[in-house]
């Protein structure tokens, strides 16, 4: 098996001489032994259909009448626990290579029938961890027709493992999907996963609720795709393409714990690491099978989540009894008129929307009012629910119940919520339901009507969604987070008003409770409930949250990026700084200088493993700068020489690299008073790596002051070159002046008459030099550089003649190698080809 693919790959050279061999020969023994009874054949073999089906070393006819039966007869239900495990996972990873016709034919259909299987949850994990990737082969009606009921599915499994790769592949998913299923199915279904009972699944949505998030993107004002549907116009369905691989791209961070534990099936072959692949999976394996059990006894004691059978794979089991049953009917009764209401109310306050055919009048001012009246009123509604026959209200026993089920967990902050959500619903339940009928009354004859049905609509989904926590009913997951949010705003803090609190927190962007959830990620007993770096998650995708939000809704996100900027642990502000110019490019140049320069500021005295993030993008974040504030941190480019390890070359190597990049940023004089200084410096580290880059650095300086309006600055830089490297004492230093010059005159930094009047006449003293590594840089220098411009080859001057003339010296120089390099001819080699070798016959 490890020699199949290289015979392949002959056979493929030359298919004149034997068109039929691997059709023939090879393939039938990959896929037989896709069902060997020993473990590492099975692996090997696998990898070796990877490999093949990636190099596209097998025909479509072939894929489709010798591969895929295979499979699918290896995942049919009298197959081997172990065999049917490995062939999903094979059938998942080459769905990317097959495309969408032949994995919507003969793929889909069994995978779907995976998602289901009620006896091993190794074959639904496995199905949960690559549904993302399955999605976006399909594309959206397959997903949104087929996959998404087998998704919610996955997503209320009693095995907490299958629930964390749901959450893992989240993103993926949601790309697939369209902006109406994302909004009012997928937000629900993930709030679920959000609040679950497993610390692991809680900590894997969390990491994926940022990347979730960002797929909200209004392609209109943030200029991504996330799938081709979304594109106006036919040039945009690149861009879409290309969007929707990078977002799948990013996915991959976030499941990357996951990956490293599933097998290792490589796409390249290598022969000689297919032993080590092999044993790596062997171990893997025995780690899952090891885990399997203390995964299921773990998930056994859980009351949250509905078992999955075969019966009822079409839509999840309650267990929960009457009540959800109840509620759920009562949603279903609702009817198309409750639906079609909550979607007009989301659109009128949605700016996806705005610029589309005007919608029905609604009585906007009577709207404003009646969300006031629920505002003031917000004490009596949490207690008492309105009475409607389409929604039986749930017994005390039964919320007491509830209660006790969440009892062991109110450690956990949204578990506690919940508690205290069925504890209002148990008191409100003794009330006596005439009272809340004479309170709707009271309110006047002219609004009884349209309060009523507003307070069915509000209440409706808010009963629905107190019961899925506990349930898991599918059903109940149609209900909007528009809604949600309308709940939590009930019980906001008196102590702001309505107009801070929208002000500060509403946006119509995104759900608004997956973005309080989001904004939940600072605080700091989510580290002790969920995960020790959530914080450093809810950077890394801050950035994408701020770019969906657009900068007219930074205001949500600016007291959560202040506060991860102050976070005590060094990685979360690393993060931060590396990506503080993408942020300052999303938000403009009037709130990047309000609110992004003071943290952009204390990063600059931060420890080196912060600074170096700010560092790296430090053109790029001045750039976006007015010119006096640009101008400020002029003064604070010194501070980078200065490191916490004097070792830490590398931070300094990266200061030369955007030097040379400021040098477009800054005036003449600016340059020659603040970046002259730390050029030289630069130029005599005592790492030759840095020096390098800084030769390059100066030879730009001098070509950015010569093409300045006056000239008397380079004079001076090239002067103060001479005397401060040139006339060194030390013979690093003259080396340094010969390493210079060569630098610009191959850069062509300098016209050669100028060149020759100010720099040659310094660089040609050095022949004398007492120093063999001297004279020998500049033996190259001469002849592999300067003898090549045409300023000394067509035309006959005197600084002509002085240069063959100090040739003709170093040619009878006492050192060999001098000798040597004033002596071949110029095409013969270049500077590059032997400048390793000077670097370290000098140092």
């Amino acid at each position: 098996m490890e020699q199949v693919p290289h015979i392949a790959m002959f056979c493929q050279e030359n298919r004149p001489s034997i068109p039929y061999a691997f059709s023939k020969y090879l393939l039938p023994i990959v896929v037989r032994y896709l069902a060997d009874q020993n473990n590492q054949v099975r692996k090997t073999s696998q990898a070796a259909l990877l490999v093949l089906l990636e190099q596209e070393l097998i025909e479509r006819y072939d894929v489709e009448t010798k591969v895929c039966p295979v499979l699918i007869d290896l995942t049919a239900p009298d197959s081997n626990d172990d065999v049917k495990t490995e062939a999903v996972a094979i059938m998942c990873k080459m769905a990317s290579m097959v495309g969408k016709d032949i994995t919507e034919r003969l793929v889909l259909p069994r995978f779907c029938e995976m998602c289901c299987d009620c006896r091993m949850f190794h074959v639904r994990k496995v199905c949960a961890a690559n549904f993302g990737d399955i999605c976006s082969v399909v594309g959206q009606q397959a997903t949104e027709e087929m996959l998404l009921p087998r998704f919610f599915q996955l997503c209320s499994d009693n095995v907490w493992g299958v629930r964390k790769a749901c959450a893992e592949c989240f993103m993926a998913v949601s790309c697939a999907t369209s902006q109406e299923v994302r909004r009012t199915k997928l937000s629900t279904l993930f709030i679920n996963l959000i609040s679950d009972p497993s610390r692991w699944v809680r900590q894997a949505a969390f990491q994926s609720l940022g990347p979730f998030i960002s797929t909200f993107a209004n392609p209109s004002s943030s200029g991504q795709y996330f799938k081709e549907e979304d594109g106006k116009n036919p040039a945009g369905c690149g861009s879409a393409q290309e969007n929707s691989e990078q977002v799948r791209t990013t996915e991959d961070v976030t499941r990357e714990d996951e990956l490293n534990r599933t097998e290792d099936l490589s796409s390249h072959v290598d022969k000689d690491h297919f032993a080590t692949k092999l044993e790596n999976a062997l171990e893997d394996q025995n780690t899952v099978s090891n885990n399997s059990q203390r995964e299921s006894d773990f998930q056994t004691e859980s009351s949250f989540h509905c078992t999955l059978s075969s019966e009822s794979c079409g839509e999840m089991a309650d267990e929960n009894g009457r009540s959800s049953h109840c509620c759920t009917a009562g949603l279903r009764e609702a009817g198309p008129n409750s639906r079609e209401t909550a979607l007009s109310e989301q659109e009128l306050y949605n700016s996806f929307h705005f610029w589309r055919t005007p919608l029905p009048e609604i009585d906007i001012d009577f709207e404003l009012q009646q969300t006031s009246e629920i505002i003031l009123n917000r004490e009596f509604q949490e207690l008492a629910m309105p009475v409607s026959p389409n929604i039986p209200m749930a017994t005390r026993k039964e919320l007491e119940e509830m209660i006790e089920n969440l009892e062991p967990h109110i450690d956990d902050p949204d578990v506690k919520a919940q508690v205290e959500v069925l504890s209002a619903a148990l008191r409100a339940s003794s009330l006596d339901p005439q009272e809340e009928t004479m309170a709707s009354v009271s309110k006047g004859t002219e609004s009884q009507t349209e309060l009523t049905i507003s307070d069915q609509q509000n209440f409706k989904p808010i009963l629905g969604d107190i019961v899925p926590l506990i349930g898991d009913t599918v059903e109940n997951m149609d209900s909007t987070l528009h809604y949600i949010h309308n709940d939590s705003d009930l019980s906001t803090n008196s102590s702001f008003s309505p107009e801070e609190e929208r002000k500060s927190k509403v946006q119509d962007v995104v759900p608004q409770a997956l973005l309080d959830q989001y904004l939940s990620m600072t605080d700091p007993s989510r580290a002790q409930t969920v995960d020790t770096e959530i914080a450093k998650h809810c950077a890394y995708s801050l950035p994408g949250v701020a770019l969906t939000l657009g900068r007219q809704n930074w205001h949500c996100l600016k007291d959560t990026y202040e506060t991860l900027a102050s976070d005590m642990q060094w990685k979360v502000r690393r993060t931060l700084a590396f990506s503080i110019h993408e942020l300052a490019v999303i938000l403009g140049d009037q709130l990047t200088a309000g609110d992004l320069v003071p943290v952009f500021n204390g990063f600059l005295k931060d420890l080196d493993e912060v600074r170096i993030g700010v560092l790296k993008h430090l053109h790029d974040f001045l750039k976006l700068l007015h010119l006096d504030k640009r101008r400020e941190y002029l003064y604070q480019l010194q501070e980078f020489l200065v490191t916490d390890n004097s070792r830490n070359w590398r931070f300094r190597a990266e200061l030369a690299e955007q030097l040379i990049l400021l040098l477009d940023l800054y005036s003449a004089r600016d340059i020659y008073d603040y970046l002259r200084p730390i050029a030289f410096s630069l130029c005599a580290d005592k790492v030759s790596s840095v020096r390098w880059i800084s030769y390059k650095l100066v030879s730009e300086m001098v070509k950015k002051l010569y093409m300045a309006s006056t000239s008397t600055f380079v004079v001076d830089l090239m002067n103060e070159l001479v005397e401060k490297f040139c006339r060194c004492r030390k013979w690093s230093g003259r080396q340094t002046f010969v390493f210079i010059c060569q630098t610009i005159s191959e850069d062509d930094c300098l016209p050669m008459d100028q060149f020759a009047v100010h720099l040659l006449p310094h660089l040609l003293h050095l022949a004398s030099d007492r120093v063999p590594n001297v004279r020998v840089l500049l033996a190259k220098t001469l002849k592999q550089t300067l003898l090549e411009k045409e300023y000394f080859l067509n035309s006959a001057n005197s600084h002509q003649e002085a240069v063959e003339q100090t040739i003709m010296v170093l040619q009878m120089d006492d050192d060999s190698d001098v000798k040597y390099f004033a002596s071949i001819h110029p095409a013969s080699t270049k500077i590059a080809d032997d400048a390793m070798s000077t670097a370290s016959s000098t140092y």
